[in-house]
Order: structure tokens, then sequence, then C-alpha cells
């Protein structure tokens, strides 16, 4: 039986530790169990977020292993090896997928019903690997996607706009990665078009500030890992937010990665652009209106997933 209140993460390193601790803070959860290779390491952030407890609601948190995960409404996995100085998001793949075709099985022996939420890197690729391996329906694998690049999209343009980055509508889409693409078309504050509002705050450089601040999301991770090593609170925040659509059966409109059955004429992978999530899942993908040059991006950065999945055996 299902208990819509239990979660698990895979995997508590850096991100994994993060992600617990965002859950925790966010309350959605009455029991979460933490599982790592490295079964000490498990224990001691459980220990580390149960000190906490009397700050938040009540909740179990503990290390466990597989057989704790069957009744879980949702599985997040963190665990892989991480993105190194100098190496993109799919120099990973390999080193990745092995680590998830021992850890994938585990859970389906399992009778798991509940969501299963990808965030180990390269996601996209992972994500359509965990899709396979599991044999789950589509809508109940999906990765953490593009959600992490659009708020980061959001916060520039915010920062740019000097406006609430809560009132700022942008999304990324594509890859998780090097060609990713910022959607301008869309773009808009508060329903008034990007480049009107930016007129509006005195900015008429249009073009020389889209480059920029879509360079700067981008390279936002690159950024961060050469100054602190690694990304954490900013995935693991955006991972609550997902979290919390499913649990709270919200219909979010969130661009996570999931499987494209004919969406944007994109076949057999797994890429972001937004979608419906509530407790059944990546429920459904919204076809939004993208410009040709837009639409030019999106394939090509399927294009670069597709040549990775080719060297996979899955």
């Amino acid at each position: 039986m299902m208990n819509i209140q239990k979660a698990a993460v895979i995997g508590c390193g850096f991100v994994g530790a993060s992600t617990a601790f965002s859950l925790v803070q966010k309350g959605l959860f009455s029991e979460l169990v933490l599982i790592d290779a490295n079964k000490e390491k498990a224990e001691g952030e459980a220990m580390d977020l149960s000190h906490g407890r009397p700050f938040v609601h009540s909740m179990k948190i503990y290390a466990g292993d597989y057989d704790d995960i069957s009744d879980c409404a949702l599985i997040i996995i963190t665990a892989g090896a991480n993105q190194k100085p100098g190496e993109t998001r799919l120099d990973l793949v390999h080193k990745n997928v092995a680590i998830f075709k021992s850890i994938i099985p585990e859970i389906t022996k399992r009778n798991f019903e509940g969501n299963l939420l990808i965030v180990a890197n390269p996601v996209d690729i992972l994500t359509y690997a965990a899709l396979k391996i599991s044999g789950y329906p589509k809508e109940r694998v999906f990765g953490s996607g593009t959600v992490l690049d659009s708020a980061r999209f959001r916060y520039l343009l915010s920062e740019h706009l000097d406006v609430d980055s809560r009132s700022v509508h942008a999304f990324i889409i594509g890859e998780h990665g090097d060609s990713e693409l910022a959607v301008w078309s869309s773009a808009n504050v508060a329903g008034i078009d990007i480049h009107d509002f930016c007129e509006l705050r005195g900015h008429y450089e249009h073009d020389a500030a889209m480059e920029r601040i879509y360079k700067e999301v981008r390279d936002s991770a690159y950024e961060i890992i050469e100054r602190k090593g690694a990304t954490y609170y900013g995935v693991a925040m955006a991972v609550g937010r997902i979290a919390e659509s499913i649990i709270r059966d919200e219909n979010s409109v969130l661009p996570v990665s999931s499987l494209m059955e004919g969406e944007y004429g994109l076949e057999d992978l797994c890429i972001s652009v937004p979608t419906l999530v509530s407790q059944k899942g990546a429920e459904q993908v919204l076809e939004i209106p993208l410009d040709e040059k837009e639409h030019k991006k999106l394939r090509q950065s399927a294009a670069e997933l597709k040549k990775v999945l080719e060297t996979l055996d899955l």
C-alpha cells in the first residue's frame, strides 16, 4: 500500500543531502528514508537532519535500504559520479548509467508504485535509462530537467529588470546542459512581453542582453563548480518544488525531463519541456508556442542527446 507521505532519497552526496534538507524544511513528508552505498554516510545525514526535528513538523528520518522503499510515494535518485571542473554533464554518462543498472533493478524488485524522480546528471540521458531499465509507465519516471535552469533564467531576468523573480514567466527547455535554449518568444513579466517590459525599465539593447543572460544561465553550473566544487542548493530547492507539485497534486507546469512521443516532432528520448506535474507524475507534456529559431534549437538539442543515447546499451 503506497504511503503518500513517504519518500526516499538514493544517494547522500551533496545533492542528496541538500535535497533531504529541502524536503524536511518543506514539511511534505512524515517519513524520509536515506539510502547510500556508504551506509554510514546515510546514517550521519539522517542523524544530523533528525536533530532539527524540533524546529519543523514531526517526521521520521532514517538511513535504510531497498527493503524500506516499496511503499514510498516518491523516490529521488541523486546517486552518481559528480561533475568535475572541466567536465560536461554528458562526460559523466557511462559511469552513471552503470550505477543506474545496479540501482533501478533493486527498486523494481520491490513492487514500488510511486514516482521515480531522477536528479543525477546527465539527467535527460539517465531519465531515459531509468525508464528503459525499470519498464515503468512513462509518466512515473521523469527528471528534474531544466526546472533549475528556468529558475536561474527567471532570477537573472529579475535582477536585470529589478522586478520580483516570481513575476517573471520564462522557460529554459531542451537538454539540461550545453545545448539548452531560452524561450524568449513567450517570456513575459505579468503578461507584458519581455522586450516591452525591458523598455519600460529603460533597457533597449535587447540582443546583447539576451545573449549575456542566456550564457550566464547556461554556464552558471560551471561557474559555481569552479568556485566551490559542486552545485547543490539550487537543485535541492528545485527538487523540493517538484516534490511539492507531486505530493499536493498541484498540476503545476514545470519543465521536467520526460519521454517524448511525437511532441515538438521528437520521439524516443527524454528532454525538458513544460509539463503538468501531479500525483500521477509527469502527467501531460505541453506544447508551448516556439518561433522557428527556437524549434530549430530544440531539434538540435534533441540531436545531441540522441547521439549519446546511441552509444548506450539499454
